[in-house]
């Protein structure tokens, strides 16, 4: 059996589902450009401008933008945010004080935030080392979130819960809207003036809801990921209430300045055009981690999500419990690579990151995740993450490779 037939058959299995992604991609396309028109976007918006970057218009219509479609007061977008991590850190730094109590209530978070909050790392610039608590809210043993357990936790002293909406290094879900319904309704019933802010990296886009529409008070992402679009060189946003954002903000730039100061360098145009391309490249991405997510299942592999699972972000792992295969899965991926398909990857140490990590990123931008790309650390059970692809045609070719690659292209 050729890896075309094993392809194939999964397509026809996933007609119905291909279908509802696409009524989720146009809900949200509807968002973006009804937002575009309320906001009058025109060339104007394009103009770059220097120095201080003051009374910059792109930069004030792509806030107003990000704000309208995410259904909240306020939103910072800047190309100077390094990174999604920084993003997250500069929401966390801004709010927290000295005394402050932050929760995480979907488990661990995110490899890179473990330096942030204090887990590891430099513990004296961390919040710790700022002097905030913070505790974890374990998940269930089957990786369910523990609703009972974050209604104990917390109480009138939490200033804030965090919620990460993609899996992360980890098997457990992804949080989906309706689970961060019952989270966000969980923890405001215990302590209403709690902050509920979510990482929502990977997770735009893949609903028709995002979680400011249902009562999160904060969320941050990178530009790089879903809402670049795939062109945007680089940036994050926060958004949410005005007063938070704005707290964000000073830790961006300085008190006094905030969010009215920074030149986009010319940016403007690339952020605006990637912001109003990501539904539909989402949607590609999707479908894509979907047929991978199918065809591994076919042959036996664990994968998550499993193919006709809800999807809350553009994550898909897949099981291998070899360090072998994974590595092998990782080379196939940017072998087929439209970028540096001649390197190899190899296991090494990544900034922010314990464990070795095996990366392939053959892409248009450095460490773009909603271009085609898979990783994974190098510990059991031996997982790897593929997120992206700006087109469905290229997880395609992409999947005929890998199968090639770890020796399953006939049966």
């Amino acid at each position: 059996m050729t890896n075309n037939i094993f392809i194939n058959r999964a397509e026809k299995k996933l007609t119905e589902i291909f279908g509802e992604l696409e009524i989720i991609r146009d809900v949200n396309q509807e968002k973006v450009l009804q937002a575009f028109q309320d906001n009058r976007i025109g060339e104007e918006h394009f103009a770059s401008v220097s120095g201080y970057g003051h009374d910059d218009l792109g930069r004030q219509a792509i806030d107003k933008v990000y704000a309208q479609v995410f259904n909240c007061d306020s939103a910072i977008v800047r190309n100077q945010f390094v990174s999604g991590t920084h993003a997250i850190a500069c929401a966390l730094f801004g709010i927290l004080r000295h005394g402050d109590k932050l929760i995480s209530v979907a488990g661990a978070p995110y490899d890179t935030l473990e330096e942030v909050i204090g887990i590891r790392g430099n513990i004296k610039a961390s919040l710790k080392g700022h002097g905030v608590d913070y505790e974890e809210v374990k998940l269930k043993k089957n990786g369910e979130v523990d609703l009972e357990a974050i209604a104990k936790a917390v109480d009138q002293d939490t200033t804030m819960v965090t919620i990460q909406r993609s899996r992360g290094y980890s098997l457990r879900k992804p949080i989906d809207i309706e689970t961060m319904t019952e989270i966000i309704e969980v923890v405001k019933s215990r302590n209403p003036e709690c902050v509920c802010f979510v990482d929502n990296c990977y997770g735009e886009f893949v609903e028709s809801y995002e979680p400011t529409d249902v009562g999160a008070d904060l969320i941050a992402g990178s530009l790089i990921k879903n809402p670049g679009g795939g062109i945007v060189e680089a940036g994050g946003y926060i958004a949410g209430k005005k007063k938070l954002v704005e707290l964000a903000a000073m830790r961006l730039t300085a008190p006094g300045i905030g969010s009215k100061g920074g030149a986009m360098f010319n940016q403007s145009r690339l952020i605006l055009q990637g912001f109003f391309m990501s539904p539909g490249i989402v949607h590609e991405a999707i479908k894509g981690a979907i047929l991978v997510s199918q065809v591994f299942h076919d042959m036996g592999y664990n994968t998550s999500p499993l193919p006709d699972e809800v999807r809350s972000d553009i994550i898909q792992a897949i099981e291998f419990g070899s360090a072998d295969k994974l590595i092998k899965f990782c080379k196939a991926v940017q072998f087929n690579s439209p970028v540096n398909s001649h390197l190899t990857p190899v296991p090494s140490n990544v900034p922010g990151y314990e464990d070795n990590i095996v990366m392939a990123g053959g892409t248009f931008i450095e460490g773009s995740t909603i271009e085609l790309s898979a990783d994974g650390p190098l510990r059991e059970p031996y997982v790897a993450y593929m997120q992206g692809g700006l087109n469905y045609a290229h997880v395609k070719l992409t999947l005929r490779g890998v199968l090639e690659q770890i020796g399953i292209s006939e049966s």
